[in-house]
């Protein structure tokens, strides 16, 4: 239901959250300033305009000190309106960055304020206006705290892009199977849109059947994995029995690969063919070399930004110990190769040990192709490095999330409200919902502050999905029905036909949005509410 809001009662709302417009205040001493603009990327000898957020310091993003607070000026240079969240943050929910009635976005030439007291550990900011992350407004937000401080270890932000020369609008008419203007106009319904308006897509709400997995359909962009027996891993990095048809499209054969059998399931993977993957905005062609001393040890903070890829990460000859995801610390799980989906973050502690290069890969799932940087001592020569692995990565599974465990898990509770999300949809038509509702007209999941709210997140389909809450972290309890004391996050992936419990105390009143962190797919739907009872904005 959308809401009327006075001039008056919205500046006064703003004026509690923190959120001011640039008009009405003076600037704030110590305030940072982040600029949203546009830059130039060369990117497969073709230069490519692209969007950036650009911090104080020259480089992307926002880096804070320990107890330093989040204040930050945004200053909207990017020649259209935008919208920046701060994924993974806990701020009040008007300063969220989510195109709600109350925030709408920052018209170019404007500039904005926030102020909140940021939680430590390795986030990411992003455009939530239209489909602008697709074109890179995008960026690291590092807060450090007292414990990293003091390791001593040389710190490396890797952010993972995919990139597209074709405007994120032409994407999505080739998924959608309409044109260019019918896109547009679908991620404006979706913008301006509010839960029970009438802007919901009628063409859409027709097609949806919850419970059916529409797999094997293609659109032309994605391929299709065949899948016998259960949908998740048994802790591995491959599926028992599967079947590795080279990444074909569903009913194709490379060469040699084998087929799906009768009766399989067949996993679609990668909806969108991208013209490159970038690594801190390059690619292999001219990766990053990152200098460290031999014997050195390096905090790898790795971010997937991209908007539609999720990736093997593979440190080749390097043995690394994950000791925190989506920011937060847990037990240390040493490996060479790691999942991460769309959104995900993972801190990674390396010692490097003796004089060489050392490649950080990420290879994309169900490919061979592959992006990183390299790590490289004084002196040692840093050899080319190919954008094709040898074979092809599997699908990105919860073979990683079975084995994490929070060092500060939630406090044991009952729950007092448990909720179950149905995700629905297929790829053609290429629809996609959470309980058979398509974004703006869901039905807000209610909660009263102060409950122990479990989900259990129910995939229907045959496509992963990174589902990302906003305003509050959980922590993972099941996957498959299977308890576990697993990780605190504010993304996780529910692969093909799987099920994912979390739990999360409810003490961050506001209106939230609950939604799969694929761009293509919250655009097509996939997006619902998480609204607190006695709101009066």
């Amino acid at each position: 239901m959308s809401i009327d809001v006075s001039r008056r009662a919205l500046l006064g709302a703003a004026l509690a959250a923190g959120v001011v417009p640039s008009a009405a205040r003076a600037a704030a001493p110590g305030q940072k300033r982040l600029i949203a603009g546009t830059r130039t990327l060369e990117v497969n000898g073709r230069p490519a305009r692209v969007f950036g957020l650009t911090g104080p310091d020259g480089r992307s993003g926002i880096y804070l000190a320990a107890g330093e607070r989040f204040r930050v000026d945004l200053v909207n240079e990017a020649g259209e309106p935008t919208l920046v969240h701060w994924h993974g943050q806990l701020p009040p929910w008007m300063q969220d960055g989510f195109p709600w009635p109350q925030t709408q976005a920052i018209a170019n030439g404007a500039v904005q304020g926030y102020d909140y007291a940021p939680i430590a550990g390795t986030y990411w900011m992003h455009s939530h206006h239209g489909m602008q992350e697709q074109s890179l407004m995008t960026a690291p937000l590092i807060v450090q705290d007292v414990a990293t401080a003091r390791e001593d270890r040389q710190e490396v932000v890797l952010m993972l892009h995919d990139f597209t020369f074709r405007t994120p609008d032409e994407v999505l008419a080739g998924l959608t199977g309409t044109d260019t203007a019918a896109s547009h106009d679908m991620v404006q319904k979706a913008e301006t849109g509010s839960p029970g308006s009438d802007t919901m897509k009628p063409s859409m709400a027709s097609h949806d059947m919850p419970g059916m997995a529409m797999s094997g359909t293609g659109t032309g962009t994605g391929t299709g994995m065949a899948m016998p027996g259960k949908p998740e891993s048994n802790g591995g990095m491959t599926q028992p029995g599967m079947a590795m048809p080279g990444m074909a499209k569903p009913g194709t054969a490379q060469p040699g690969a084998p087929m799906a059998e009768p009766g399989q399931m067949t996993m679609d993977l990668n909806d969108v063919e991208y013209d490159a993957f970038l690594a801190n905005d390059r690619t292999l062609a001219d990766p990053e070399v990152v200098r460290v001393d031999r014997g050195g040890r390096v905090r790898l903070r790795i971010v997937n930004g991209a908007s539609s890829s999720q990736f093997w990460i593979d440190l080749g000859t390097l043995t690394g110990r994950v000791v925190a995801t989506d920011g937060h610390d847990v037990h240390p799980v040493a490996g060479r190769r790691f999942p991460i989906a769309m959104a995900q973050r993972l801190d990674i502690l390396i010692d490097v040990p003796t004089i060489g290069a050392f490649p950080i890969l990420a290879q994309l799932e169900g490919t061979a192709r592959q992006t990183g940087l390299v790590l490289a001592t004084a002196g040692a020569p840093v050899p080319r490095v190919a954008d094709t692995a040898r074979t092809a990565a599997p699908p990105v599974d919860n073979s990683l999330e079975m084995r994490l465990v929070a060092i500060r898990p939630l406090a044991a509770r009952r729950p007092d409200l448990v909720h179950t999300v149905s995700l629905n949809g297929g790829m053609r038509p290429y629809v996609w919902s959470m309980n058979g509702e398509y974004w703006p007209k869901v039905t807000p999941l209610m909660l009263n502050r102060g409950q122990r709210v479990e989900i259990d997140l129910v995939n229907q389909t045959m496509m992963s999905h990174p589902m990302h809450l906003h305003g509050h972290t959980f922590q993972v309890i099941a996957i498959n029905g299977r308890p576990i004391q697993g990780a605190v996050r504010d993304t996780v992936l529910v692969a093909p036909k799987a099920r994912v419990r979390i739990a999360f105390d409810a003490d961050n009143p506001g209106r939230w949005a609950f939604h799969c962190h694929n761009l293509y797919h919250m655009q097509a739907g996939m997006v619902t509410e998480i609204r607190y009872r006695g709101m009066t904005v």
